[in-house]
């Protein structure tokens, strides 16, 4: 089984998320690592992500759910499952090939890296916001290190 490592620093996340759920349904021998999920860009103004971001969160009830999450990680791996068909056998087994890290776990850090270039926030000529940002907003309270 092959482990295919994107950075997501500087990547666009729906772009992201597309190719990696595509990648992950086609090649069944693949796993999928993503690490700086906290670096990883969303395109649009600060005000109106924050404000889309908060109406997810406080969607369902406090009890039953649907629950959304907060930490950076968690908000690329749901936006990946988005866009597969996890209610299928295809899909559980594409997901649970994938693995999303805030920043560089020790047993990646020497390992090649690659990127999505279709997915790259060099292309955006306007605002956007990291993931990191969003989840500080949603009331993630990120360790100190």
């Amino acid at each position: 089984m092959g482990i295919e490592i994107i950075d997501g620093e500087g990547l666009i996340l729906g772009r992201l998320a597309s190719a990696v759920a595509k990648k992950l349904l086609t090649e069944k021998d693949t796993e999928i690592v993503i690490v700086n999920a906290e670096r990883v860009v969303i395109s649009g103004s600060k005000e109106r992500t924050f404000k889309d971001y908060k109406v997810k969160k406080d969607r369902g009830s406090k009890e039953q759910g649907p629950f959304f999450p907060k930490m950076p990680d968690r908000i690329v791996k749901r936006t990946i499952r988005g866009m597969l068909p996890y209610k299928q056998a295809k899909g559980r087994d594409a997901f649970s090939r994938l693995k999303v890290y805030l920043s560089i776990p020790e047993e990646y850090e020497s390992a090649e890296r690659g990127k999505v270039e279709s997915a790259s926030a060099e292309r955006l000529s306007r605002k956007y916001v990291t993931v990191g940002e969003v989840s500080e907003k949603l009331g993630w309270a990120q360790k100190q290190r």
